[in-house]
């Protein structure tokens, strides 16, 4: 009795080898973990007429899309981004109002509702960044590149 009386009042033993470089309870290593990062939002998007709809079911078809968000006004046009390969979805995509009263009516009655059995998020698109230009990258070799010196012909 006494022996299983002390087996459990004894404390524990500080982990021995890898895990003690690792772990809370020794305090002899001088490492500190860093702390979470502060993240920045990007700042909210433009009120426009075209919003981006997150979280959708790969069994999500344009077709769905379009009726689930025709019940806050009128859509002009809904698109749901798809694979090349497979045709499944890729899990967002665009729906197009007619009027800005009726998109933020959209975003106001879809954004955090299910549809297809998961959470979908609704927000006003950010308009797509220009493509890089080839002038910057006109240094730089490889392939592809059609602005670099072409090695092993006569250039005349």
């Amino acid at each position: 009795m006494a022996l299983r009386a002390a087996a459990t009042t004894t404390i524990p033993a500080a982990p021995r080898g890898i895990r003690a470089l690792f772990s809370t309870f020794s305090s002899n290593f001088p490492f500190n973990p860093p702390q979470a990062a502060q993240v920045e939002k990007p700042p909210p998007a433009e009120p426009s007429t075209n919003l981006f709809v997150s979280g959708l079911s790969k069994r999500t078809a344009s077709e769905g899309l379009r009726d689930a968000f025709a019940k806050h006004g009128e859509v002009v046009n809904a698109r749901v981004v798809t694979d090349r390969v497979s045709g499944y979805s890729k899990g967002f995509g665009f729906v197009r109002y007619a009027t800005l009263d009726d998109a933020a009516a959209g975003i106001k009655g879809m954004d955090g509702q299910f549809l297809d059995g998961w959470v979908i998020f609704a927000e006003y698109a950010r308009p797509r960044p220009p493509p890089p230009s080839m002038q910057d990258n006109s240094n730089a070799g490889g392939y592809g590149n059609y602005n670099a010196p072409m090695y092993g012909r006569n250039n005349m």
